[in-house]
């Protein structure tokens, strides 16, 4: 997901068609289904207003509010990580943050090698997977021309010919992953995916089974990455969890005992 290198008026004018495509959309907006498009919508239109916002002209009010988010964040985000013992080991936020992080953990976990520990290894595994198992995708994937584009399926659904594109963007470029890309990895690789973020849940489970999980989160054949919103001010950015060093843990224990 989500990291833009600088400020520049292409992301502006991203960010304000998205936003009026969003609003010509009143359909949506009334409409209690959860249908695939609708969630697409409103992921959308929540990502197009923070871009929005960050490149909104400084307002020291609006700064302080966004600093306080990004502090609250990491003081979430660090207290659970302190529950499981591990530590951020930050990922370079450069569009393929997600997969990186997800390498990172493979290797860990001797799932990977350390040659193959890499962006391009997960994005092409991410990418066979969703490509082999369409049904299990498709009815999540909206169309990117809309519900009335050419081969849109019901409710606004990915057609065909836009579903190989969509598995080629995951391969081949700096496309963010999400929800869907993270699943498949989970099932690829036959290892749950637990993502750590501020609010509730405070830990997304992936289980590669589908089913609800039950063990224990300290588990450790888990592959463990961390969800940030306010991060870098740059939008969405996924970091990899790593086992907390000793030292670190002796520092833990004696802030605990001193708290």
């Amino acid at each position: 997901m989500a990291q833009l290198d600088s400020p520049d008026q292409t992301v502006q004018n991203e960010s304000a068609r998205v936003i009026q495509d969003i609003q010509r959309s009143q359909d949506a907006e009334t409409d209690k289904k959860k249908d695939s498009k609708s969630r697409f919508q409103a992921r959308q239109a929540k990502k197009a207003a923070a871009l929005a916002e960050s490149y909104s002209p400084s307002n020291a009010e609006a700064d302080a509010r966004l600093a306080k988010e990004a502090q609250q964040e990491e003081t979430d985000i660090k207290r659970i990580c302190d529950e499981l013992n591990v530590q951020i080991h930050e990922i370079n936020p450069d569009g393929h943050c997600l997969y990186s992080a997800i390498a990172d953990q493979l290797a860990l976990l001797s799932i990977l090698s350390p040659p193959q520990a890499n962006y391009a290894t997960t994005r092409l595994a991410a990418c066979n997977y969703i490509y082999t198992h369409p049904d299990d995708f498709i009815p999540f994937l909206p169309s990117t021309s809309g519900e009335d584009g050419p081969g849109a399926l019901n409710a606004g659904i990915i057609s065909p010919k836009e579903f190989e594109y969509y598995c080629q963007a995951i391969r081949d470029t700096a496309e963010w992953g999400g929800e869907p890309e993270i699943l498949a990895l989970s099932r690829a690789y036959n290892v749950p995916i637990h993502v750590i973020q501020s609010g509730t849940p405070p830990v997304v489970i992936h289980n590669p089974s589908g089913t609800p999980y039950d063990g224990d989160l300290r588990e450790k054949r888990v592959v463990r990455i961390s969800y940030h919103r306010h991060m870098y001010g740059l939008g969405e950015h996924y970091n990899s969890l790593r086992p907390q060093s000793k030292i670190s843990s002796l520092s833990h224990s004696i802030q605990n005992i001193l708290a």
